[in-house]
């Protein structure tokens, strides 16, 4: 009996990375549908993490400095992320309803207008990282020793931005009409050149020219380039559920409002999340920058333990919109409850991992004594609120799955800036902790989120959202 429950289980893990065009997630077992929707997932917001952490991987043997500069760079763009995640979930949550009505049409409809408002984020995005590169480094606090060795960095990363925001986008509409299996393959792709370029293209092996940190931000977009366009062919005739004509990038103002309607909410909680992100990261640089070098390494690798549940919390989106699109809101509910379920028992076992081999993991980045310790206590903490925050995440996507994207904003706002970024001031600055007074007051809003969220969601009035 075992045996064949890991043959089954091989069997749907198969399914899942192969992507199959016929699976219908408004019916049938929620657990399996799911698991189908869930595993593609799961993978592609690792291959997202994969990039942060392959960055400071190679870029850590270039020094604090480098490091630094990654960090405070992300930290700016990430702002940049906000909008590109926002502006997905509105597009996830429009083409999973429609999806859900059997209207494909109206599907790749949407899909084409949200490809028109990416080129311009992207355009307005770029061309103020290109021309105002040092100043976004000075905003942030950086000492002149980032400065002088990070500026051509941001400037490359904002400019080619537009590789981050269509990457998200083309992936969100792969996600909304359940093809989940595409947008991990786009990623992996990009994951692989990127993996490949970094170290070519920082220290120079071979025939590749040594570009120090500015060639990290130089693979990272070439990977996400190619990614982009392997996400283009699909979307325009290559066997996905959506498919892109000319005649769907033609200008519907209707459509376009209604993307901008359910994405400002999704930018908005975002914005207001990691706003107080880049206040946190100008408080910890203003105490040096083994303290920034450590929090940057420290949230990176979190960040890379807690995608799988991320991806788990981006398919009760997908389910969620399409089974209100069926009419089928219990349905709905109860797959949310499977994925909070699901996401619990994860972010507990990854807390333990995290508690039981924190030095190890650091010590792959850096071994500079001042950085591990930070990057440590950074670790430690952030591990005792996985459990209710892994639920808060499968919760807040299920709010943005219905199309209702200012619950959540409403949650961030009380989380991060009613409670983290006093708190943070208070301890760090106020009481004199330094950086662990940071650190502790993002395990709090980590823990209010999930309870929050809870409470709320348990209202159902995300129900009665139309789309």
């Amino acid at each position: 009996m075992t045996l064949q429950k890991i043959k089954n289980g091989w069997a749907l893990f198969k399914q899942a990375v192969a992507g199959d065009g016929e699976i219908d997630y408004t019916k049938g077992s929620i657990g399996r549908v799911t698991i189908l929707l869930a595993i593609p997932m799961i993978l592609e917001m690792a291959m997202e993490s994969v990039f942060a952490v392959v960055d400071i991987f190679f870029v850590a043997g270039l020094g604090t400095a480098a490091v630094a500069t990654v960090g405070l760079t992300e930290a700016m763009i990430t702002l940049l992320y906000a909008i590109a995640i926002g502006l997905s979930m509105g597009t996830t949550a429009l083409i999973a309803r429609r999806i859900g009505e059997k209207d494909a049409a109206g599907a790749s409809l949407a899909a084409g207008q949200a490809i028109w408002i990416g080129a311009l984020v992207s355009v307005v995005v770029g061309l103020v990282g290109i021309f105002y590169a040092k100043n976004i480094l000075m905003l942030m606090g950086a000492d002149e020793a980032v400065l002088e060795t990070g500026e051509s960095y941001t400037r490359i990363m904002f400019g080619s931005c537009f590789t981050i925001v269509f990457l998200f986008l083309i992936n969100a509409i792969f996600r909304g009409a359940g093809d989940a299996s595409l947008a991990m393959r786009a990623l992996t792709l990009a994951n692989c050149i990127n993996i490949v370029l970094d170290p070519c293209l920082i220290y120079g092996y071979g025939p590749f020219p040594e570009l120090g940190i500015e060639g990290a931000a130089i693979a990272t977009n070439i990977g996400r380039g190619v990614g982009v366009l392997y996400g283009l062919y699909y979307l325009c005739g290559g066997g996905g559920k959506i498919r892109l004509h000319f005649a769907n990038l033609v200008l519907q103002m209707p459509v376009i409002v209604a993307l901008l309607r359910i994405s400002i909410g999704g930018v908005s909680q975002f914005l207001v999340s990691t706003a107080s992100w880049v206040f946190l990261m100008q408080i910890v640089s203003g105490f040096g920058s083994a303290a920034v070098a450590g929090y940057t390494i420290a949230v990176r690798i979190v960040m890379f333990s807690i995608l799988p549940a991320w991806g788990l919390s981006n398919a009760a989106a997908t389910l969620v919109g399409q089974n209100l699109g069926a009419g089928q809101p219990d349905r709905a509910e109860a797959s949310v409850w499977h994925i909070v379920k699901y996401n619990a028992m994860y972010m507990g076992f990854a807390s333990l991992m995290m508690l039981l081999f924190t030095r190890p993991i650091v010590g792959l980045f850096t071994n500079e004594p001042a950085v591990v310790e930070y990057a440590v206590q950074c670790l430690t903490i952030f591990a005792f609120a996985f459990v209710a925050w892994g639920a808060g995440m499968a919760l807040n996507q299920a709010f943005n799955g219905a199309g209702d994207t200012m619950t959540p904003t409403w949650i961030n706002v009380l989380c991060f800036w009613v409670v983290q970024v006093p708190l943070a001031y208070f301890l760090a600055l106020g009481l004199g902790f330094g950086p662990v007074g940071v650190f502790w007051a993002v395990f709090a809003s980590d823990i209010l989120t999930g309870i929050v969220g809870y409470l709320v969601f348990r209202r159902g009035k995300w129900k009665e959202r139309i789309v």
